[in-house]
């Protein structure tokens, strides 16, 4: 045999060494992958996809009827647990939206001042959250 023929053979055998470890990686990848979407699918019964707000270890408000307004979760009304809020003296204006009205929360004695805000009666331009809650200052919104 030649030179150049074992050269060749020799290239073919190191190709099809690195085609076959290539293969090997691509389906244990494949396999990884499916196995990643199979997990995402299987949850407990009590998983939910329902934005819920939390502070201090308690559910705030819960709803699947949010509505995202510049990255904020805004809860309809009668999706808040009433319990923890309290009407606050605070308000501030945002141009398009109009005039904000405030809730302090009160969870087993901590206050968390004006943590949640909302439009009583939002300008035209943002009727559809009109009445709905936000929160911010340490209220983690999980959706």
């Amino acid at each position: 045999m030649r030179l150049v023929e074992r050269h060749i053979i020799k290239i073919s055998h190191q190709f099809y060494k690195e085609v076959d470890e290539l293969a090997w990686r691509s389906k244990n990848l494949y396999n990884y992958a499916n196995y990643l979407v199979r997990q995402s699918f299987i949850k407990d019964s009590t998983y939910s996809l329902m934005p819920k707000a939390i502070w201090n270890g308690a559910v705030l408000a819960e709803s699947d009827n949010t509505v995202v307004v510049e990255n904020n979760h805004y809860f309809p009304a009668d999706s808040i647990n009433k319990q923890y809020f309290t009407d606050s003296s605070t308000h501030s204006t945002c141009p398009w939206k109009g005039v904000a009205s405030y809730y302090s929360i009160d969870v087993d004695g901590q206050i968390n001042k004006d943590a949640a805000w909302y439009y009583p009666s939002a300008k035209e331009k943002a009727k559809n959250i009109e009445g709905y809650v936000a929160f911010w200052k340490g209220v983690k919104v999980e959706a």
